[in-house]
């Protein structure tokens, strides 16, 4: 491994990757998959739908990256081998690597595990579904939760989330309280929204595009593409983020020619590295620095925002030495940003899960809301603000419903819909559920996708509260660690679903740009799978026989498009997509007018205070590498950070030194939760901050929460290091 040997991301590396994944899938079953008219399974920035597997909303072709070719390589396997479940114990398939377990193949069959059993047996569908009925019967619901991930579909979703609430809980939620739900609640606060207030089309606009805390070189290769455009037409790209990611400096975007001949293009105009968790600080240097010289937008401040003065005072009063002390970047190149966004025409901030990540979350994004509004920049076209979800239906699974508290009218609308009366009580959210099972308070949990295990904080807290619950109830396409770890001595069903392209009826998602896309379905792999609405509307019914709610009907997905368009704002063009086959942006979601989502139609600045300094020595940062989505490890090193290992600790030289460690030595990483060993990698990182890898540093991560977004703090998590004697 060589440090100072350039990466460059893109490139023709990852065309003969793309090309050698194609070849293992097969070139007929992979163009199959990949040009049939569903949504791309990967990142929730979108593509495929009724335009072509391939395009985006814009008609772009070809709109495709290696990610979506990794996740179509895990569908497009061979069923599970019934030996594997016949011949090893549990203990044998808790052995196996996150990648290990992913490419067992598919589930092709219901499997179970019985009270104190140590195995899995295949079973009947017929078994497994009035096993499933008999115990969720038995359960107190109020001793249960519903968990789902952002994989499934809106239909899907919208059902998970009704049988829940009919079954007699509101303990209903989803991956979004891990990652972006101080999002939601930062952005609520101050422009009265949740969502991005911009399209794909504004940011074709763009003449300026910050990307604050994410790594869209790995985890949204495709937006690159619009940050090599914005270049292109001589505009900058403001990356503000600890780790220099070289796939933010240099890419070679492969539907460029130019770009691939040249072996790259330009990412980042300008790289701006502050220490981890200092955001806030930064946020507010800028925006003192566009006050100081007078670049903000008095009129749009005047007529469509209040709290402006208080929040001038604020970054008034805050001194130069105390903002550079606190984040570690230099006043000269604060006022640098400042001068390039205050020359800037239409500004689009993103923002990845290194501002949600923290125990100040939601008021990071808060302070990102702030600093747009200061030159109004949200409320018009080609300028907003657009956070970087994860999974590709994760905002779609929270617009219908899937979480523990539903807006009044939602709630209202859906009995009336139904004649039904929901539970009252606030539901638990996701860190909420496992500290409740820890507590050995839930009996059943029904978790549809994911992995929660995996992706929780604390994996010894994790194990030990999943392992309390009596019976835990699993939909998946395919096996990941989070089935075989934390499993206890209770009873354990895994029922194979079809992947959204194997669906029997066609089915919608929603992209991070509040785009809903229809995917067709109908491709056959695997004869025993089934989709998750017909096991939800086959398990409600056999749960809830007497339930007015009209579950057997909802095994038709256009009934329950038409529920969710009469009961969900914004959402009435679902009724008819799959007759019209026309997409469509959710109603009042983008902003290209300054009206803003609060009782008199303007936007609030937040007064948002510096957090506390940390006190260890470093501060850690969990992070996934290139060849990863999500907790999903597609390969075990990382080509973006030089053939890295999952081992790997990756530390600022200076640090090194300081703790007398050199490249490649072993060390113990210690935090106030727990310890791992890891292999010690340079890195271009401020002093102070290191970074490893998600899910296997959740070992160090406590479960310490944004009180505001109940979101653990997996990227600021206090360790020091120490080497291993050999």
């Amino acid at each position: 491994m060589n440090e100072h040997k350039p990466i460059v991301g893109g490139g023709p590396k990852k065309v003969l990757y793309t090309l050698a994944m194609v070849s293992r899938i097969g070139i007929g079953k992979a163009a199959k998959a990949l040009t049939a008219r569903n949504t791309c399974k990967a990142c929730a920035y979108g593509m495929g739908g009724q335009m072509g597997g391939m395009t985006n909303e814009l008609g772009e072709f070809p709109s495709v990256c290696n990610k979506s070719v990794q996740a179509q390589s895990t569908d497009i396997q061979p069923a599970i081998p019934y030996q594997i479940f016949e011949h090893h114990p549990i203990s044998d398939l808790m052995e196996l690597s996150g990648r290990e377990m992913e490419h067992l193949g598919r589930l092709g069959n219901p499997i179970y595990k019985s009270r104190n059993s140590q195995r899995f047996h295949e079973v009947t569908w017929d078994f497994a579904l009035d096993l499933a009925a008999t115990r969720l019967r038995a359960t107190d619901p109020r001793r249960s939760f519903f968990y789902s991930s952002g994989r499934s579909s809106n239909e899907a979703g919208f059902i998970f989330q009704l049988l829940a609430r009919a079954y007699g809980t509101n303990n209903v939620n989803n991956c979004s309280y891990y990652c972006h739900q101080a999002t939601s609640e930062g952005l609520a606060t101050t422009i009265g929204k949740g969502t991005a207030t911009v399209e794909l089309a504004d940011l074709k606009g763009a003449d300026l595009i910050f990307v604050i805390g994410a790594n869209p070189s790995s985890n949204h290769p495709r937006f690159i593409h619009m940050l090599k455009n914005c270049r292109d037409r001589g505009g900058e790209v403001i990356v503000i983020n600890p780790a220099r990611e070289p796939g933010l400096v240099k890419f070679a975007v492969p539907k460029s020619p130019g770009s691939m001949l040249a072996g790259g293009t330009e990412i980042a105009s300008l790289f701006v590295q502050p220490r981890i968790g200092s955001d806030i600080a930064l946020l507010k240097g800028i925006a003192k620095a566009v006050i100081e010289m007078a670049a903000e937008d008095a009129v749009f401040l005047s007529a469509h925002t209040n709290g402006f003065d208080d929040f001038s005072a604020d970054v008034g009063n805050l001194g130069w030495d105390d903002i550079e002390a606190a984040c570690g970047v230099p006043r000269q190149e604060i006022e640098e940003i400042a001068r390039r966004y205050a020359a800037s025409r239409n500004a689009v901030f993103a923002w990845g899960m290194g501002m949600t990540h923290h125990l100040h979350g939601t008021a990071n994004v808060e302070a990102i809301a702030n600093l747009a509004l200061l030159r109004g920049m949200i409320g018009r076209p080609f300028a907003g603000l657009l956070p970087l979800r994860g999974h590709s239906n994760v905002q779609g699974i929270g617009t219908i419903g899937v979480k523990p508290v539903l807006a009044r009218d939602v709630l209202t609308r859906m009995e009336r819909a139904f004649g039904v009366t929901f539970p009252a009580e606030r539901g638990l959210d996701t860190m909420g559920c496992i500290h409740a099972a820890h507590d050995g308070a839930i009996d059943a949990a029904v978790i549809m996708g994911g992995n929660l295990y995996g992706a929780t904080p604390d994996t010894a807290y994790a194990e030990a509260a999943l392992a309390r619950i009596g019976f835990k109830l699993f939909l998946t396409t395919t096996l990941n660690q989070g089935h075989v770890h934390g499993l206890g001595e209770g009873e354990v069903l895994i029922l194979p679903v079809t992947a959204r392209d194997e669906e029997w009826e066609p089915t919608t998602q929603e992209s991070m740009f509040n785009f809903v896309r229809l995917s067709d379905g109908g491709i056959r792999r695997l004869g025993n799978v089934r989709p998750e609405s017909t096991i939800l509307c086959d398990l409600a019914t056999m749960m809830l026989p007497t339930s007015p709610v009209p579950f057997a009907a909802f095994k038709h997905h256009a009934k329950i498009r038409e529920a969710i368009a009469s009961i969900v704002p914004g959402m009435e063009q679902l009724a008819d997509i799959d007759v019209a086959r026309r997409e469509f942006h959710i109603a009042n979601r983008l902003l290209h007018e300054p009206h803003f989502g609060m009782p008199d139609g303007k936007a609030r600045f937040v007064v948002t205070p510096l957090p506390a300094q940390p006190t260890a020595p470093l501060q850690l940062a969990t992070v996934r590498s290139e060849g990863q989505f999500n907790t999903i490890i597609y390969e075990e090193r990382d080509s973006y950070r030089y053939g890295a290992g999952r081992d790997s600790l990756f530390l600022n030289r200076e640090d090194m030194a300081s703790f007398g460690v050199s490249e490649d030595q072993r060390v113990w990483v210690r935090s106030e939760t727990g310890r791992m060993e890891a292999r010690v990698v340079p890195f271009d990182l401020p002093r102070g901050s290191a970074l490893a890898y998600y899910p296997e540093a959740n070992v160090l991560v406590g479960t310490a929460i944004d009180e505001r977004s109940r979101t653990p703090a997996f990227k600021s998590v206090g360790i020091t290091i120490e080497p291993i004697a050999h």
